[in-house]
């Protein structure tokens, strides 16, 4: 009994993988999206940012102080990888002409008592102007500025250490009371695209693999069609094996596709693979099976076609920015902090990021392990709901239908009561209105004639002395 069970249990899932298989297949625009979005989009994203390092950034610099403090700041600016002086500029208007002329991407602007102020032993400052068209250009400018910053600030409290009387070697380690080296073992060279390209690629697979599953049901539905209707040779039952059957398909597909983003791209565009092969196999296996069961329960909701790409514009930017690569998550406030759990991108980035740029070992990215598998659990559960209540409206439809009319009838029948209700009043209160106001011009009448009455009474003479 349990052998022929099983038996049929995996005949049926099978039945439904073909016939899934068969619908994706023959399903263009689903199609195109899991090629081109799949394997050519990883690349395209690559492409961009290919030059993820921006050195020598030309800037103009603007020295009113002239004076030793600044010169040589300006020499150890010139001298880091990031930016070069190009221009030397009297005047910021002369700046401002280079900056708009694009021959400079930023302006360096040294204030007239930046010097005066340093030997007042005072705060000074410093201005500096960025291009924003590239966010490259701002981080150089910046890095750039605040190392030498940083390096000048030390100089000059070991200076002032010597001023009041300590020698060289008690000035710095006055200053440098606990030394400590500056390591970037990551990404040494602040390549930007390393940054964000390791969040994108894991990111590319939940999004890809949702929008072609809604794009796949908005069609069905637009056809009056169903993928969640069972097949008639499970007789009503089977809510995993569609589940289960449907899944396969989306997962086998995105277990080619998940490898072939997180390691074979990676190696094309020599990005860090840090990783143990098999510890990222066992996390997109695993993140895969969770987009798959998330796609199903929030496709659930698309009812037409092009209400996909709409949610492409909107939630591709926030699932970026929630998966906590550019701002930490433990700074987000607590709602945005919750509604972040509902996207497995926010456990998957994480993830990859910790074992594929950082090398991590697989005891590290437990608490993401187990963030991915509770999230599978919760969404299997939702996903056979969604196939559950669908099933049930479809098969039911006709009492559905026939309650639905019943209870609009009811509807227009008690809206017909209340709108004969509310002329009936408004036809009591105007007969209100017309007899007061008939009441009314009774009284005034009646008080007019007697005022002309007592008007046309004769007047007693008054007698004469």
């Amino acid at each position: 009994m349990e052998k022929g069970y099983v038996k049929n249990w995996f005949h049926d899932a099978l039945t439904v993988f073909n016939l899934e298989l068969r619908t994706l297949l023959h399903d263009s625009g689903v199609m195109i999206i899991f090629i081109v979005a799949g394997f050519f989009y990883p690349i395209l994203y690559n492409l961009v940012y290919k030059n993820g390092v921006l050195e020598d950034t030309p800037v103009a610099v603007v020295d009113n102080a002239d004076c030793a403090d600044s010169r040589r700041m300006i020499r150890e600016i010139d001298a880091t990888r990031e930016v070069k002086i190009a221009y030397t500029c009297t005047d910021m208007n002369q700046a401002r002409d280079l900056f708009q002329r694009r021959k400079v991407n930023g302006i360096i602007y040294f204030p007239s008592d930046f010097g005066d102020l340093l030997t007042y032993k005072q705060t000074a400052k410093f201005s500096i102007y960025a291009d924003m068209s590239s966010f490259l250009y701002y981080k150089n400018l910046l890095m750039s500025s605040e190392f030498v910053m940083l390096h000048e600030i030390n100089n000059i409290k070991i200076e002032r250490y010597e001023f009041d009387g300590e020698t060289g070697q008690e000035a710095v380690q006055s200053v440098n009371t606990i030394l400590y080296e500056d390591n970037n073992p990551y990404n040494r060279a602040f390549s930007y695209s390393i940054f964000l390209i390791s969040a994108i690629l894991m990111l590319i697979i939940q999004q890809v693999m949702f929008y072609g599953m809604s794009l796949s049901v908005g069609t069905a539905r637009e056809e009056n069609r169903s993928v969640a209707s069972l097949p008639e040779s499970l007789k009503g039952h089977g809510v995993g094996r569609i589940v289960l059957g449907r899944g396969a398909v989306y997962w086998l597909m995105f277990m080619v596709i998940g490898l072939y983003i997180t390691t074979i791209v990676p190696a094309m565009f020599k990005f860090p693979q840090r990783g143990q092969f098999w510890n990222i196999v066992y996390l997109v296996n695993l993140f895969t099976i969770v987009c798959v069961f998330f796609s199903m329960t929030w496709s659930s909701f698309i009812t037409r076609r092009e209400s996909v790409f709409l949610l492409l514009l909107f939630m591709s930017p926030v699932c970026v920015f929630l998966t906590g690569f550019s701002w930490p998550t433990t700074a987000f406030p607590k709602f945005w902090k919750f509604f972040s759990y509902l996207f497995p991108s926010t456990f998957g980035c994480q993830g990859f990021i910790n074992l594929n740029t950082a090398g991590a070992t697989f005891e590290t990215i437990k608490p993401q392990i187990f963030a991915l598998t509770l999230q599978g659990m919760i969404y299997f559960v939702t996903a056979c709901v969604a196939v559950y209540i669908e099933n049930f409206v479809l098969k039911n439809k006709d009492i559905i239908e026939e309650k639905a009319g019943i209870v609009k009838q009811k509807a227009m029948e008690r809206r017909v009561q209340r709108q004969e209700w509310i002329q009936t009043r408004g036809e009591q209160m105007e007969e209100r209105v017309q007899t007061r106001l008939e009441e009314r011009k009774q009284k005034r009448k009646k008080k007019w004639l007697k005022s002309k009455q007592s008007a046309c009474l004769p007047q007693e003479v008054m007698p004469q002395e």
